[in-house]
């Protein structure tokens, strides 16, 4: 496949990215806070990509993920970074289908699933997120990390553009819109937090991948014809909607 027609964060990951959430760093980090790992904890990262995150969790936290994607190629990558971590004992990789998980009811404490529910329309929203409440158990805490709309829906030009320019039938919501998807499907308590997105932008890049990653980024996406057309078009889309488009993160906590 041809990097004009790869999913936007494909794409960007074949530039050298390697966080490739709405909110960078800084809103994962604020889900991190919510959950309160410890070395007991255990957790189900879905649509894992390279691993970034599930690393960082066991680093930091020491306690023991389950990880899983459908992307052979990204899996390929990720136990390629966790086998370089040295953390084959604490994260298992597999291949898995979010909308039927291959887990026993009440499996896990936490399930993180970053940049993936604004993908899918608003059945198949609510149809993955049953599925994640079922895997928790009591007393356990859903985090996601999506796109937001600040007003409304988006003008249909803007729309038909974001479809363009990620590769995939995104479907973004409100803060009102995403807190109701999980209070409908059982969760009992659910914060928010929101802010700018960082995705693309050149002081997020840096704070999200330092220096000579940024540079390596920048480099990679512009080298040739291709490349430039979708990085530069990937930059002037998310600038011109900076104000309609924030990163939301949320902590839904199952009773």
């Amino acid at each position: 496949m041809s990097d004009s027609n790869k999913a936007g964060h494909t794409f960007l990951a074949s530039l050298g990215k390697t966080r490739l959430r709405p909110g960078g760093a800084d809103a994962t980090e604020w889900l991190f806070a919510q959950a309160g790992f410890t070395a007991e904890s255990q957790v189900l990262e879905i649509a894992c990509n390279m691993g970034t995150t599930s690393i960082e969790l066991v680093s930091r936290f020491g306690c023991r993920v389950h990880a899983v994607d459908m992307d052979k190629q990204a899996l390929r990558k990720a136990q390629e970074n966790v086998d370089a971590a040295g953390l084959a004992d604490h994260i298992q990789l597999s291949e898995a289908n979010a909308h039927h998980l291959p887990f026993p009811d009440n499996s896990f404490d936490v399930v993180i699933n970053e940049a993936m529910l604004t993908m899918y329309a608003d059945k198949a929203k609510q149809r993955l997120v049953r599925e994640y409440y079922r895997v928790l158990k009591p007393g356990g805490c859903l985090l996601t990390h999506d796109i937001m709309l600040t007003r409304g829906e988006l003008e249909a030009q803007a729309d038909t553009q974001l479809q363009q320019v990620v590769k995939s039938n995104v479907s973004p919501m409100t803060q009102p819109e995403w807190q109701a998807l999980f209070y409908q499907n059982g969760f009992s308590q659910v914060a928010t937090h929101h802010g700018p997105m960082t995705l693309m932008s050149p002081r997020g890049m840096l704070k999200d991948e330092g220096v000579l990653r940024t540079l390596k980024i920048i480099f990679n996406g512009l080298k040739n014809r291709e490349n430039r057309r979708r990085f530069v078009g990937m930059f002037r889309y998310f600038r011109s909607q900076r104000r309609q488009m924030n990163y939301i993160v949320c902590c839904s906590r199952k009773s």
